[in-house]
């Protein structure tokens, strides 16, 4: 009997030697990205993702590089995008060297439109521009330094709550040092504003579209365009939000009394800066679409 069990003992245990001998990590046999292609405006991010195959390989450690870090360089899969032209981000497995590759663009903030040239995205927290074209952004009294949300509740980018505590600007013209624009922007001049709807007109352009699901209009040249959300107002007596998604205003940088320069527009029209919807109240809020100095 005790033979038996021992011999039966002895068999088992040449068995779990056996399986625990079998069983090999796996090897790495290829790895992919999320995305192949991205265009990106200078100092924007984007995450790319790697994935190891197979999925249970032992070894799923990965490195970066960038064919040309002077456009935009890459560090654990986060990319940005820092001087105009063209890269190639590539992602290597530790264990059997394969690789994947992203091309990336970078491309100005900008678009030139009839010699000026404008700002892809509203501006957001002063300073900074919104993520994406689409953006509404942060509302502005005329003259003001400080943005307001675009969404309830209202709250405004110092944090304050109260409308009326916040006046406009004063002068006839957007102050430098209040010009919420990011360094190497401003406000754009009624001049300026003008050459835009100019050239929308020039163009044939009449183009109300929506991205995204945020309304608004395509304005430019057949070569060169923007887009700029239907951002509609926040009213001056109580701050509250009208017209969003159906009409957009943006401020110039001149005033004549308690009223400021815009221009804007609706599904059907354009409004120049010098016709109807040329001035207004400067109490009210808009959205800011800058101009490079």
């Amino acid at each position: 009997m005790k033979r038996n069990l021992l011999k039966i003992i002895s068999v088992a245990v040449v068995l779990l030697i056996a399986t625990i001998g079998c069983k090999k990590d796996k090897n790495v046999t290829n790895v992919t990205l999320d995305q192949n292609d991205i265009t990106l405006e200078i100092g924007e991010t984007v995450t790319l993702k790697a994935t190891v195959y197979p999925e249970d390989a032992a070894n799923k450690v990965v490195n970066w590089t960038s064919s040309n870090s002077t456009v935009a360089d890459v560090v654990n899969g986060i990319v940005t995008a820092k001087e105009v032209g063209k890269t190639t981000i590539t992602v290597i497995t530790e264990e059997g060297n394969f690789t994947a590759e992203c091309v990336v663009i970078v491309t100005p903030e900008w678009v030139e439109i009839n010699g000026v040239k404008w700002a892809k995205r509203n501006v957001d927290m002063p300073g900074t521009f919104a993520a994406k074209p689409e953006d509404v952004g942060m509302y502005y009294k005329w003259g003001s330094s400080i943005g307001w949300s675009c969404t309830d509740p209202l709250i405004n980018s110092n944090g304050d709550t109260i409308w009326y505590d916040i006046p406009p600007g004063s002068g006839t013209t957007w102050s430098k040092e209040n010009d919420p624009c990011p360094s190497g922007w401003h406000v754009p001049t009624v001049a300026e504003a003008q050459s835009l709807i100019d050239a929308t007109i020039a163009a044939e352009i009449w183009q109300w579209t929506t991205i995204n699901g945020v309304n608004g209009r395509i304005l430019g040249t057949d070569e060169n365009t923007i887009f700029l959300p239907a951002a509609g107002v926040r009213f001056y007596d109580d701050g509250f939000i009208n017209a969003l998604g159906i009409e957009g205003y943006y401020w110039c940088n001149s005033a004549l009394m308690m009223y400021g320069n815009l221009f804007g527009f609706d599904s059907e029209f354009i409004f120049g800066t010098c016709g109807f919807g040329g001035y207004t109240v400067r109490s009210n809020g808009y959205p800011l679409r800058c101009v490079a100095e």
